[in-house]
């Protein structure tokens, strides 16, 4: 039987508990807590953010509703995988809520790709973005050293891997190998390989470690999620930007990760990235052998062949007895008949001798000398009279020449009254216009030379002029000044 009175409500309402805010925020959350203290949520990664505390806050939500996610900073280092926005994950942690904004949370201790299907769309996303930054150009691929004197590899130091590269080289060629022990799985995977990869480049040449001229990047079959370090960026680039040739070999044959597409050359196995780096040396040195039995041969064959040129055409030439036979048998010829030469030119040479002597004797010189003496004195009567006239002849131009010469010099024109006027460097002075005022001269006359002082210029007064002429009219003589 309900009750009636129309107080009743009021009653129930001024009997219940009295909260303050702090105190039903606390109780929402212990039943919160203890009706949900671990869950595991699926759903699509939303609004992230990653501050500088190193704590990620982001949404979960599905079609219809949106769950607050928080994941603290000593929690997210230890993830093997780290959310993006968009990707689907299930969220394993504890629900909670916050005071402050009045609303719930999932306090995240774990995170995964919500099946394998969600890793690819992100291992497609991320190829697509380092493959628009040239990361997997074909141009930047490095060839491969043919013989490389170290190899360094980057792998786990205690894993079947490191021992199948070994053995693999032991066989084919053995080669100094540098291991830098790194783990091929889990949180710490990626940065430890990028870091193995820029320490081997860092490596000086010469040093206490030696630099390797290849790396093998190596690791065994997994799954997805087991190889997904190799497909963080911070190796693909570490990868890409090596200056060190690298091969890939992650996984099997069938498995495939972004450092595959950025490395210079990718094997299927480890095995066969041992392969890659090295010639088989046995293989190399029958190579070699076959190459030096070849090059023998060769040089036999270039011989014998030479050999058999020559021989033909020796077979071609005349003996060499034959070629000097006629030239032997006239030396020979000129041999007999030079005696009797000799004595035939001397014979002549005596004759003409004989014929020449009277003609040689001293009276017939004496005559010679005789008469080339009249000759000479015929020819000197006759030219010394010429040459008296000629020298005359000249005498009287000479003198000629030097009256006129002193007729027009300078000097008659000085015994006339006039002066020459030079300037201190000799120069002489021919208008009145090159000279200026207080300049010093020097007047020639024809006894001798005065200096003297130009007082004027061109434009000297009209009084000057006065003076000299009131000077010149004294003198009873025009000035030549």
């Amino acid at each position: 039987m309900q009750d009636s009175d129309p107080n009743s409500t009021n009653n129930a309402t001024t009997n219940a508990h009295e909260f303050t805010v702090s105190q039903l925020s606390q109780a929402v959350k212990n039943t919160v807590e203890e009706e949900f203290g671990f869950v595991r949520v699926r759903g699509e990664v939303g609004r992230m953010s990653r501050p500088g505390s190193g704590h990620v806050y982001f949404d979960l939500k599905d079609d219809k509703s949106v769950l607050a996610a928080v994941a603290w900073k000593g929690v997210v280092s230890r993830w093997r995988f780290q959310p993006e926005q968009g990707l689907e994950v299930i969220a394993t942690g504890r629900l909670t809520t916050f005071p402050g904004q009045s609303k719930y949370q999932i306090i995240v201790e774990n995170v995964e790709p919500a099946g394998a299907g969600a890793l690819m769309a992100l291992l497609e996303e991320r190829r697509k973005k380092l493959t628009a930054e040239g990361l997997f150009d074909e141009n930047k691929k490095q060839s491969l050293p043919y013989l490389p004197k170290v190899i360094g590899v980057v792998t786990s130091p205690s894993g079947a891997v490191i021992r199948d590269i070994l053995h693999r080289l032991a066989d084919r060629f053995p080669t100094h190998v540098v291991v830098w022990p790194v783990r091929v799985q889990g949180a710490s995977c990626a940065p430890e390989v990028a870091n193995a990869i820029e320490g081997l480049n860092m490596l000086p040449p010469g040093g206490d470690i030696a630099r390797p001229d290849l790396i093998i990047v190596a690791r065994g079959g997994g799954s997805v999620e087991d190889l997904w370090g190799f497909n963080e960026e911070e190796v693909v680039r570490a990868i890409s930007e090596s200056t060190i040739p690298v091969i890939s070999a992650i996984g099997h044959e069938t498995d495939t990760s972004l450092a595959d597409f950025a490395a210079d050359r990718r094997a299927p196995t480890p095995t066969g990235a041992a392969e890659m780096a090295v010639p088989v040396r046995a293989e190399l040195i029958a190579y070699v052998k076959d190459l030096s039995t070849r090059q023998f041969g060769a040089s036999q064959r270039l011989l014998t062949s030479r050999r058999d040129r020559l021989r033909a055409a020796r077979a071609g030439l005349p003996k060499p007895d034959e070629i000097v036979a006629i030239a032997r048998q006239r030396l020979d010829l000129a041999q007999t008949r030079l005696g009797a030469a000799l004595a035939n030119a001397t014979r002549a040479k005596a004759l003409q001798l004989a014929r020449t002597a009277p003609r040689l004797s001293k009276q017939a010189l004496q005559r010679m000398v005789d008469a080339h003496a009249k000759t000479v004195a015929g020819f000197s009567n006759r030219l010394l009279p010429a040459t008296s006239r000629i020298l005359l002849l000249k005498r009287q131009t000479m003198e000629q020449r030097w009256q006129l010469a002193n007729s027009l010099g300078y000097k008659n024109v000085l015994q006339r009254g006039y002066a020459l006027v030079t300037d201190k460097n000799g120069k002489i002075v021919r208008q009145a216009s090159a000279l200026s005022a207080n300049e010093q001269v020097s007047l020639g006359f024809v006894d001798g030379s005065r200096d003297a002082t130009i007082i004027g210029g061109p434009g000297a007064p009209e009084k000057l002029k006065r003076k000299k002429s009131e000077a010149a009219t004294n003198d009873g003589q025009t000035s030549l000044f």
